[in-house]
């Protein structure tokens, strides 16, 4: 043979694997049609004209494992804002069922304190779990803390630990710091090892900066993640990820799974089990609760099954529904001027849930 064409011809072969490559592995789903699923592509139409209009980034729907819906730039990396809450309860259902971690270890135990005016004797007597549940009874101020948080926050030593439930950036920037503590690792690094690249996440590459959260003129780095820093109230920093939809969708039907992903156990089923459990009620007209780190939709007379679910600055999703066999994955550039609002938010659940087929 030509060594010419015996070189075209390996650069063609070469060519077309890496092609090959690329289109199984850019997102690792299987694709279905929505009726195949009980949806309307008719219907899942509106649904597109309205993420446009309204200014959304990206939307996924999954069924059974599988791709009915997908919308916008799902590819892309922004910021998660509290839906980095959820991905932190799965690191501590691994470690705490390697016995890691002990969820009965109070502050004292660890050694955590904070900066003047420190914690009180009740406040050190608080237990992970409580911080877990958002129920540690510590309202000390916290970096990223939004105003809501701010106002509504309880005076400090007014409940005692596990008597009120109060969603607390303090608890949740803690809870990063602890588990940094007790492997030597940061939560980027963490969720890298642990989850990202066992289930295949494409995009996360656990790379991360720091910003100053008291500078508001910070800019977010490209990356995956980053610490923002506010010393002026907090020596612990929030720890913000940055994730596409696509790689959101892989952590959402890992726990539609059960933890399970392609017959490897990466999160304990049992984990799972009590943490997208409610220990309160945080909305009883809507039958809404918190476990651990999830927002809970509980069984009721209108709902016949629980599901659970995390959003982020009233306008990301993370949602899974186990009795419907579906993760729904919603995502907006915050990090960008938006308009998308809360009553979008809303909309866009509406539409999708009223996309089901009659």
């Amino acid at each position: 043979m030509n060594p010419q064409i015996r070189i075209l011809i390996s650069i063609a072969f070469i060519t077309s694997l890496a092609c090959s490559a690329f289109a199984q592995d850019k997102l690792n789903f299987e694709y279905a049609t929505p009726e195949s699923s009980g949806f309307s592509a008719v219907k899942l139409d509106s649904l597109s004209k309205f993420l446009t209009s309204a200014g959304s980034s990206s939307l996924i729907l999954l069924v059974d494992g599988k791709i009915i819906f997908e919308w916008g730039k799902t590819d892309y990396k922004h910021t998660i804002h509290s839906i980095r809450k959820p991905l932190i309860s799965a690191l501590y259902g691994i470690y705490v069922e390697r016995g890691i971690i002990d969820t009965t270890a109070t502050l004292q135990d660890l050694n955590i304190d904070d900066i003047v005016p420190s914690l009180s004797e009740n406040e050190k007597s608080a237990r992970i779990i409580d911080l877990l549940k958002s129920r540690s009874g510590v309202y000390h101020d916290a970096a990223a803390n939004s105003s809501g948080m701010v106002s509504n926050r309880p005076e400090r030593d007014e409940f005692i630990p596990n008597e009120n439930y109060f969603y607390n950036n303090w608890d949740f920037n803690v809870l990063g710091a602890i588990l940094e503590q007790v492997t030597g690792k940061s939560v980027f690094e963490l969720f890298k090892t642990e989850i990202a690249n066992p289930i295949g996440m494409n995009d996360y590459l656990g790379e991360y900066s720091q910003i100053d959260g008291d500078d508001k003129n910070a800019s977010i780095p490209n990356l995956d993640g980053f610490y923002q820093y506010e010393k002026s109230k907090s020596i612990y920093p929030a720890y913000h990820f940055r994730l596409s939809a696509r790689d959101m969708a892989k952590f959402g039907q890992l726990y539609l799974n059960n933890g399970n992903w392609k017959g490897k156990q990466i999160i304990p089923k049992s984990w799972i089990d009590i943490s997208t459990k409610a220990y309160s009620v945080t909305n009883p007209r809507y039958g809404i609760g918190y476990g651990m780190l999830w927002f809970v939709l509980m069984a009721n007379e209108f709902r016949k099954s629980s599901s659970f679910y995390h959003t982020g600055t009233n306008v990301h999703m993370l949602g899974i529904y186990p009795s419907s066999k579906v993760v729904l994955i919603h995502r907006v550039d915050t990090e960008k001027k938006y308009t998308f609002n809360q009553n979008d938010f809303y909309k866009m659940i509406e539409l999708v849930w009223g996309s089901k087929a009659e």
